[in-house]
């Protein structure tokens, strides 16, 4: 088995290792209570950061505001050839901080698991997750990257880059998990008189409902495109709102 570092036991570095475990020899890093929980419940080896550094896959499983720091303080114990990778919400920056941070002699790939904790309740098969090179990792390297997601994991990879990915995720996520907020503060909502579209909006609020704050605000402002599609959407809502009220339409 070759050696895999994941760096974050949150709730996906949890959900990151479990899935992984029976392909790789995993390391893990996170001092949090919570951490030692799972690893001490789940039989997780816990060991230094220097630990998981030195290891042949590298992941970051951490918030987007920290990979920049987490990039600096495992930079001396990374070894040759080794491949870094994110699992960020969000591409352009930590791109941009991996590749600033990190040494040359790395392979760098961001990747965006388009689910979560919730969404994975009845396993990873048919579920999307976006790759994109940044640094070094030639076609051979990426190709068995896709190829294990596929064929192992049964996931739905495919190729992207941190630009167009940004930009989609700003009205894929954004829209997704503003609206979300939105509903749950408009609890209760109705569970017996319903529609099925309304069913579908609460079911969308649900897988979403458990991610965290942290989380929100990457999505909302660490995205260099969703402050437009926010103001779009927000002006659209104005304008309808002036056409129902004026009886316009």
């Amino acid at each position: 088995m070759q050696s895999m570092g994941v760096i974050g036991l949150g709730a996906f570095g949890q959900l990151l290792v479990q899935h992984l475990r029976p392909y790789f020899a995993i390391t893990t890093y996170d001092s949090s209570p919570e951490a030692q929980k799972f690893a001490s419940t789940k039989g997780v080896n816990l060991g230094s950061l220097e630990k998981c550094a030195s290891a042949r896959y590298v992941v970051l499983a951490v918030p987007v505001l920290q990979i920049g720091a987490v990039c600096r303080a495992i930079a001396p114990y990374l070894l040759p050839g080794a491949t870094v990778l994110d699992v960020a919400s969000v591409k352009l920056g930590p791109a941009r901080d991996m590749r600033s941070a990190l040494p040359d002699h790395v392979h760098i790939i961001g990747t965006h698991p388009l689910f979560g904790p919730q969404s994975a309740l009845g396993g990873l098969s048919g579920l999307k997750i976006a790759i994109c090179p940044v640094r070094r990792a030639g076609l051979a390297r990426t190709r068995r990257l896709l190829t294990f997601l596929r064929d192992q994991l049964h996931l739905d990879a495919f190729l992207s880059d941190p630009a167009s990915h940004d930009k989609d995720m700003a009205m894929v996520q954004g829209l997704t998990h503003l609206i979300a907020k939105v509903l749950d503060e408009m609890e209760p909502l109705p569970s017996r008189q319903t529609t099925l579209s309304f069913d579908y909006l609460v079911k969308a609020m649900q897988l979403v409902r458990g991610d965290s704050d942290e989380l929100f605000r990457a999505i909302e402002r660490e995205n260099p495109y969703s402050a437009g599609v926010r103001a779009k959407f927000f002006q659209l809502i104005d304008e309808l709102r002036t056409q129902l009220e004026n009886g316009d339409g």
